[in-house]
């Protein structure tokens, strides 16, 4: 008799360690199961790890006016991919001393000025639009004046997309063409 009860004692400790192991592996398991159909969708719901995907349109030259030295333009940069990326620079050939990136600040009162910025983020699935009550670039106005309609060349540096190339047509503030 207890040799039988031995044995039995031996099969449920073995049963035991059997089960304790299957829930030991099982938890882990089933966490990465979870894990990964949760990224299966976030990825097939959008652009999940996508690279930042730029596209630059609406360039537009403040008209220089009363002998100013510099003037503002304006782009909207739009990111069409899954990444946030970043505005790094700006450049312009034949424009004295560089373009500069800034924004517009408020005092108190109705005073603004424009504070100078290192960069811009461009948040992934989004547009950033320059305006004059935003964001915009400082243009040094070159020797020879631009006259409305002429088309000034740039090049918008970004931290993922690079460099991206783009004319902005010079506008009167004000007419119908400059629309901020």
């Amino acid at each position: 008799m207890n040799g039988l009860l031995a044995g039995a004692v031996a099969r449920l400790t073995d049963r035991r360690r059997l089960t304790d192991a299957l829930l030991a592996t099982l938890v882990p398991v089933a966490a990465a199961g979870l894990a990964l159909a949760g990224l299966t969708t976030w990825v097939g719901a959008g652009h999940a790890g996508s690279p930042a995907r730029i596209r630059v349109t609406e360039g537009r030259v403040l008209l220089p006016t009363g002998g100013s030295p510099e003037t503002a333009a304006f782009f909207r940069i739009t990111n069409e991919g899954g990444s946030t990326d970043r505005l790094l620079g700006v450049t312009s050939p034949g424009v004295p001393g560089g373009v500069t990136l800034a924004r517009h600040r408020m005092r108190g009162g109705a005073t603004a000025y424009r504070a100078s910025i290192a960069s811009v983020e461009i948040p992934a699935g989004r547009t950033v639009a320059m305006s004059p009550h935003g964001m915009d670039l400082t243009v040094p106005v070159p020797a020879g004046a631009w006259r409305a309609g002429d088309r000034v060349p740039f090049t918008l540096t970004f931290r993922r997309g690079g460099r991206v190339r783009m004319s902005a047509v010079v506008v009167r503030a004000g007419t119908a063409a400059f629309r901020p």
